[in-house]
């Protein structure tokens, strides 16, 4: 009884570190402030390209969650951080597979929602250099905050809808990557 006290306890005390994330080298917090809202690490893993890291990606959510389209359409505070890895990673390559993600996401139809499809992609505009770390905010009410190492790069005012776009590049039927979709998902 005294050993499975002993491990109750020791769990207990190490589950906060339990739930943090290294991948590729790269520390992932285990928890996100989104504007008062403390969101929880979901999962994380890498997005790769020809064999070459390129970024880690982490999602964030109130409450853990595998069901990809319930968070995709979700009108809740949630966030996406990518830690660039690849010196590689250039802004018009990461403008090019960003929209290639919106493709994907809105099946071909990004009419509705082009301006903030536009005003999203500018946070690519300056050069993005190996660590940089991007934090996408979706704020109910507000819309998507973009961080770029910390500081706010810009706002896109958006509803729902915008936001579904946004978290589909990598939650979708059609994702970034499926390896690293199922690892935000806490799936691998």
């Amino acid at each position: 009884m005294k050993k499975l006290l002993t491990a109750f306890v020791l769990s207990f005390a190490l589950s906060p570190l339990a739930n943090a994330a290294t991948v590729a080298d790269v520390e992932i917090p285990d928890t996100f402030d989104a504007s008062g809202s403390e969101l929880k690490l979901n999962g994380a893993g890498v997005r790769s390209k020809w064999f070459i890291d390129v970024y880690v990606g982490g999602l964030y959510l109130p409450e853990a969650s595998q069901d990809a389209s319930e968070i995709v359409n979700a009108d809740e505070p949630m966030a996406i951080k990518l830690h660039m890895v690849s010196g590689l990673v250039t802004s018009e390559k990461m403008q090019k597979t960003t929209m290639e993600g919106f493709e994907n996401a809105t099946g071909g139809n990004m009419a509705p929602i082009q301006s903030q499809i536009d005003q999203f992609m500018s946070a690519f505009d300056e050069e993005i250099l190996e660590n940089d770390v991007f934090d996408l905010v979706y704020v109910p009410g507000k819309g998507v905050e973009i961080y770029k190492n910390e500081e706010l790069v810009n706002t896109v005012s958006s509803g729902v809808d915008f936001k579904q776009a946004l978290f589909g590049i990598w939650l979708s039927d059609k994702p970034a990557q499926e390896s690293l979709k199922k690892a935000m998902l806490g799936e691998g």
